[in-house]
Order: C-alpha cells, then sequence, then structure tokens
C-alpha cells in the first residue's frame, strides 16, 4: 500500500458512523466521484484498504484520489437524493453518467399534393402536418414503420407525380410491399383515402384503425363497390397481423420497466424495456465502458436513468440483486407519488421479460463489439458459474502431447470474447526432464510462460498480458500443479481444469472446490467444449509435426550432405523412407534437389545398413 493511500484511509478511519455523501477530487480538486454511505466511516475506508477485491474501475478511481469532503445526512435516504443532485451538477468522471439524447419525436405528414408520412426529430414551419410531440423515438420510427408496411405507402425520393411512368417500380411493390403510384395506375383519391386511413391507424392505434376500417368495408360493400370492400378487408388483415406481433408476451403488470444488465471485459450494457397497457411502447439501451458488480452497477444506472425520466412506473423488474434497492425504493416512490417496487422474478412470465429484455442487452454489446449475442451470453454465464467477477474476456487454454514420453510438447491457445485468437496461440517444447509427467509438463510450460509475462508485461500485448481465466485440459492433478506455480509467483489468476468422460468429450470443468457440471448450460457447454477440442487440436499437431522432423533427422539428416531441404525434397518425391533406402544410383542422382555426390552418399548410407 502507498504512502498516499494509507494517507487516505487514517483520515476515512476519523469518519463518523452516520450516513451521508462523499466527495472524491484528484490533485487539481476536480470531483472525480460522488457516492452515499450508510455509515461513512465503513464505506470510505473500504476503497483505502486492500486493492486485490476492488474492480479495475474502483481501483482507477483510489489511484487518482488526492482527498475526500463529506457531507453528513440525517438517513441514508437524504444521502440518496443529495448523492443524486450532486451527480448531475458536477457529472464526475467515475459514476455512471448516461447520455440523455431523448428530446421529442414527431410523425410528419407532408404538404404536398401526394402526402408522405415520416419521422423527424423537429416540428417545421414547412406547411406539413405533425403528430406528437412523443418521447419515444423507438416507438414512433416502429409506427411509421408499421403505418408504411400494412398500407403499402411509398418510401422511395420519388416526386409525384412528375415521376410517373418514369423508370420501373423498386423492389418493395415486387414484394408486394407499396402500392407503388409512380407506375400512374393509382388514382388520386385512392391514394387519399388510404393516407387517411394511415393516419387514423397513427392517431388511434390498432384497434380503432381495425373498428373504422371495418366500418368503412361493410359501407363499400353495402354499395356493391366490392373491389374497394377486399382492398380495406386486407388492410384490416395486416393491421391485426401487426398487432399479433406485437403481443410478444402477455404482460400482467400493467404498466412496468423491465431493466437487464450484460457484462463483457470491462464494459458493459443496460437495455430498458417500457410497458404501458400491456404493450411495450419504448426501448433504451445504454453501452458502459467501466464497469464493476453487477449489483453495484444495478444501483448505480436506477440512481442515473430515473433522475433524468418523468414517468416511473410501480413496478421494476430487474435481471439480478440491486445494492440499496430498499432506499432506491424509498426515493422512486417520492418521485413518483406512488408506491414503487422493484422486484428480480424467477419464474413465469415476469423471467421470460426479464430474459428477453437480457438477451437484447447481449445483443447491443455483440455489435458494439463486432461479435455475436452467443458469444457474449456464453462469456457472462462462464463467468457467473465459476464465481468470477467479471465475464472473462481473455482466456488461455493448455493441453500436453507427447507418445509415451517422446516429443513432448504443449500448446497454448487464446479465446478473445468468445473466439480462436490465432495470433497469440504458442507452441512449447519441453526442456525440463525426459519421459512422460504431465503434470510437471504442465508447471514448466506455466512457469516459462509467467516469466515471459516478467518480461513482456510493460507492453500489455502477447504474454505480456495475463488472462481473466486459464482453462487447462485435464483434472485436479494437472489443476494442483499450476496452482503452486502460481502461488509462488502471487498471481490470481482463476484456474480451471476441463474434464472429459470416457468417450473423450467435455463433461465437466474442475477446481479447488470439486467439478462444475455444464451439460445442463448449452451455451456454456458449447464454449468450454470448443476450447478444449481447439487446445488439443493445436498441441496434437504440433506433437505429429516434431515427430515427422524427428523421423526425418534420424534417417536422412544422418547422411553428410544431406539438410532439411534436400530431405524434405526426397520425402516429398519418393513418399517413404523405404523406397529411398531401396532407390537405385539413378533415381536418386534424378531426384529433384539432389546430384551426384549427394545421391551417391544417399546409396552408400543404406547399402551399408542392409550388409
Amino acid at each position: 500500500m502507498n504512502a498516499k493511500i494509507e494517507q487516505l484511509r487514517k483520515t476515512a478511519m476519523k469518519l463518523p458512523l452516520l450516513p451521508g455523501v462523499y466527495i472524491m477530487r484528484d490533485k487539481s480538486g476536480n470531483i472525480i466521484y460522488i457516492g452515499k454511505a450508510k455509515a461513512l466511516k465503513n464505506r470510505v475506508s473500504q476503497y483505502f484498504g486492500s486493492q486485490r477485491n476492488h474492480p479495475e474501475k474502483v481501483r482507477r478511481m483510489v489511484s487518482n484520489v488526492d482527498r475526500f469532503d463529506y457531507i453528513i445526512t440525517d438517513s441514508e435516504f437524504e444521502a440518496l437524493v443529495l448523492e443524486c443532485s450532486l451527480i448531475k451538477q458536477h457529472t464526475p468522471k467515475y459514476n455512471i453518467l448516461l447520455k440523455d439524447d431523448k428530446g421529442y419525436s414527431y410523425i410528419r405528414i407532408s404538404g404536398e399534393s401526394w402526402r408522405r408520412i415520416s419521422e423527424v426529430k423537429q416540428k417545421a414551419d414547412d406547411g406539413a402536418q405533425y403528430l406528437g410531440p412523443y418521447t419515444s423515438g423507438w416507438f414512433v420510427k416502429n409506427a411509421v414503420d408499421e403505418a408504411h408496411k400494412i398500407f403499402k405507402l411509398p418510401t422511395c425520393a420519388r416526386k409525384f407525380p412528375q415521376d410517373f411512368g418514369k423508370g420501373r417500380p423498386c423492389l418493395n411493390y415486387h414484394i408486394k410491399q407499396c402500392i407503388a403510384p409512380c407506375t400512374g395506375k393509382i388514382k388520386k383519391n385512392v391514394y387519399d383515402e388510404i393516407v387517411d386511413e394511415a393516419i387514423e391507424f397513427l392517431k388511434g392505434g390498432s384497434g380503432t384503425s381495425v373498428k373504422e376500417l371495418t366500418e368503412r368495408m361493410n359501407e363499400a360493400a353495402e354499395n356493391l363497390e366490392f373491389e374497394r370492400a377486399a382492398r380495406i378487408r386486407d388492410r384490416i388483415a395486416a393491421v391485426k397481423r401487426m398487432a399479433d406481433k406485437q403481443k410478444v408476451v402477455a404482460v400482467k403488470v400493467e404498466n412496468q420497466d423491465v431493466i437487464a444488465f450484460v457484462r463483457d471485459g470491462e464494459g458493459g450494457c443496460f437495455e430498458v424495456f417500457r410497458f404501458a397497457a400491456g404493450r411495450l411502447y419504448d426501448r433504451e439501451n445504454f453501452l458502459l465502458k467501466d464497469v464493476g458488480s453487477p449489483s453495484e452497477e444495478r444501483a448505480e444506472f436506477m440512481k442515473r436513468y430515473y433522475a433524468m425520466r418523468d414517468n416511473i412506473p410501480p413496478v421494476i423488474a430487474v435481471d439480478g440483486e440491486t445494492d440499496d434497492a430498499e432506499t432506491i425504493e424509498e426515493w422512486l416512490t417520492s418521485l413518483a407519488g406512488k408506491r414503487v417496487r422493484i422486484t428480480v422474478p424467477q419464474r413465469g412470465e415476469q423471467a421470460k421479460l426479464v430474459e428477453m429484455c437480457k438477451t437484447n442487452a447481449a445483443e447491443r454489446l455483440a455489435q458494439s463489439k463486432g461479435g455475436t449475442v452467443a458469444e457474449t451470453s456464453a462469456l457472462d454465464e462462464l463467468g457467473e458459474i465459476l464465481g468470477l467477477k467479471k465475464p472473462p474476456e481473455y482466456i488461455e487454454s493448455y493441453d500436453i502431447s507427447n507418445t509415451g514420453g517422446s516429443e513432448n510438447v504443449a500448446g497454448m491457445i487464446v479465446f478473445k470474447n468468445g473466439r480462436p485468437y490465432k495470433s497469440a496461440y504458442r507452441r512449447f517444447m519441453i526442456k525440463s526432464f525426459i519421459g512422460q509427467d504431465d503434470y510437471a509438463s504442465m508447471q514448466e510450460v506455466l512457469s516459462r510462460r509467467f516469466d515471459e509475462y516478467e518480461k513482456n508485461k510493460e507492453s500489455g500485448e502477447g504474454f505480456g498480458r495475463l488472462p481473466d481465466l486459464i482453462l487447462l485440459d485435464g483434472g485436479k492433478g494437472q489443476v494442483s500443479a499450476v496452482e503452486s506455480v502460481m502461488r509462488d509467483r502471487g498471481l490470481d489468476i482463476p484456474l480451471f481444469g476441463m474434464v472429459k468422460d470416457d468417450k473423450h468429450r467435455t463433461r465437466a470443468i474442475t477446481g479447488g472446490g470439486g467439478e462444475i457440471a455444464i451439460s445442463s448450460r448449452r451455451r456454456v457447454f458449447t464454449l468450454v467444449s470448443s476450447i478444449q477440442d481447439e487446445v488439443h487440436r493445436f498441441a496434437i499437431g504440433y506433437h505429429r509435426q516434431k515427430r515427422k522432423s524427428g523421423t526425418v533427422k534420424s534417417s536422412l539428416t544422418d547422411i553428410p550432405g544431406i539438410g532439411k531441404t534436400r530431405a524434405a525434397a526426397l520425402l516429398k518425391h519418393f513418399k517413404t523412407i523405404k523406397r529411398i533406402s531401396e532407390a537405385e544410383m539413378e533415381e536418386l542422382e534424378n531426384a529433384p534437389a539432389m546430384n551426384k555426390t549427394a545421391a551417391q552418399a544417399v546409396y552408400d548410407y543404406y547399402r551399408e545398413k542392409i550388409q
């Protein structure tokens, strides 16, 4: 512990055991973090104790703290209110800061003769008709897209009637997603009627729209306008189909939010689903760079999110435990003016809702990193079942390969963000002993790997980077052997073995606490199986290569004048050592890369062996 942190710890130990807010400052006096505490002394002193158990985000913050201030409050609730107010005012670097780009959105119906419907962020004085404002841009965009699909309105840039008959209709016409006024075959009064129906749909929703359209269909049928009645019937069917798609989950609570959090390395993503009247009316996601424990992050996120949202529902379903949940509930209740509950659903429709929200968070995070939702979810779940502080973004795996103790080698592979990272693969020849000893081999390989880390750690690349997780192809014996290597070096890296069944298939993960079954965890099972298969392939491939080169060395390369290049050329030409040994002088002399002297040497070498 450095002198500065020791000094800050001594100062923290003098704080009162009272609720309040603490304010961390850097050398320039800038506020870098604001937090609240039930007991200031206990909470603040934790920052300046052992750094080993802190997330990387907290360690970085602590390393930049020069001094701190504090404000005592009458209760933890008052501390939370003050904390939210101060964070909003000062926007400290190490607090979760959400970019609120909500604004308002409008549905625009252009004022031109052949009207168009679109979604816009600003209301202009341009003679157009505007519906709104709406607080959810996602809702507006979806609603406009639905209107275009149901009523088959044009979305292209063509001008009507100027562009009638100019060029062929676009793809949307051929897949029956546009009525194609560009053909000049749609009458103006029919087009106006369709646009009016779309506007009514946008104003009243699917229920109102179906009712009014049904009345018009019946009226057209009474007037023997059967073609018009059929067109309206098709629109009614399209509205109903779209409404059915929206009812993905039947929500028993009419108004509620669903919040889910997914981590990947040092980053994370929060997804928020907002429901009203049992219908999803808004969704938002927020990417975060530096994240700590999920329970802390959920608490921080909820405080920041609802500090910038007016509409707070009576129920907020989250995907896991939240720090200070009771105090946050009290704060939300005071903001909403009605009882607000934070729940963690375990089963039924609510649990399905949360899972759907979490899947979308994983998808957004995967997109931001160029990965897939399956990879992100598998890493998140693997970290969870192994009890890791964060998902293992960088995984190293090792396997030993030999034949009866000869050509003893090892392979090291790396999976980064759930994918093979082949530029970081490494191969090892076992040097410290001869014979077969997988435990000693693992010890040697990991010792050499960590020696390389000490030499290259300043670079942070290749061997200069420590993994988030080490997986050994083997059981408790291999794990115990490597644990001693890490213990001697003071390294604290999660270490587990990958255990196979009698059919050589991945069965479980083993560690100091026994075996962890993974067969029922589809995503984790697939990831770990892929790692085990890949490290085995890589190690055995190197072993076969060494055996092949060993065969060449033991025969051809022992002959004067025959190096590796000529030996390889001879093997390629004759296919086997036996055929080389039986070849006549003329055959050897005419072989690729050979001359008379070299051919004579090979011929004499094998003839002497025969004698």
